[in-house]
């Protein structure tokens, strides 16, 4: 079985910046596309970015653009969220998710891996 486990998160001042990591372990997965989701209380699960492994395409949401990075190192099987020009609204659980199978970079349903989730609190 394989394990997502992300670290990083914290509190930061709006403007600031944080460095999120997902490490894999259990199984590598490299061969895997991987992106990041986030939930604020009260609110559904949405995507943040994601990462194609096959030809490194990205993808963001429209309210991370130009503030945000996703990568990846496969020889360290870890996946990496750089966050950049933190907003109060970006205060959310952050979450890790690996997909065995093609399928919509945006959908939750298409990953079938996800770690437990870090806290990334933005204070105004």
């Amino acid at each position: 079985q394989g394990q997502l486990v992300e670290s990083g998160g914290g509190l930061v001042q709006a403007g600031g910046s944080l460095r999120l990591s997902c490490a894999a372990s259990g199984r590598t997965f490299t061969t895997y596309d991987m992106g990041w989701f986030r939930q604020a209380p009260g609110k559904e699960r949405e995507v943040v970015a994601a990462i194609r492994w096959t030809s490194g395409l990205t993808a963001y949401a429209d309210f991370v653009k130009g503030r945000f990075a996703i990568s990846r190192d496969n020889a360290k099987n870890t996946m990496y969220l750089q966050m950049n020009s933190l907003k109060a609204e970006d205060t959310a659980v952050y979450y890790c998710a690996a997909a065995s199978s093609y399928g919509p970079m945006y959908r939750a349903s298409t990953y079938d891996y996800w770690g437990q989730g870090t806290q990334v609190t933005v204070s105004s």
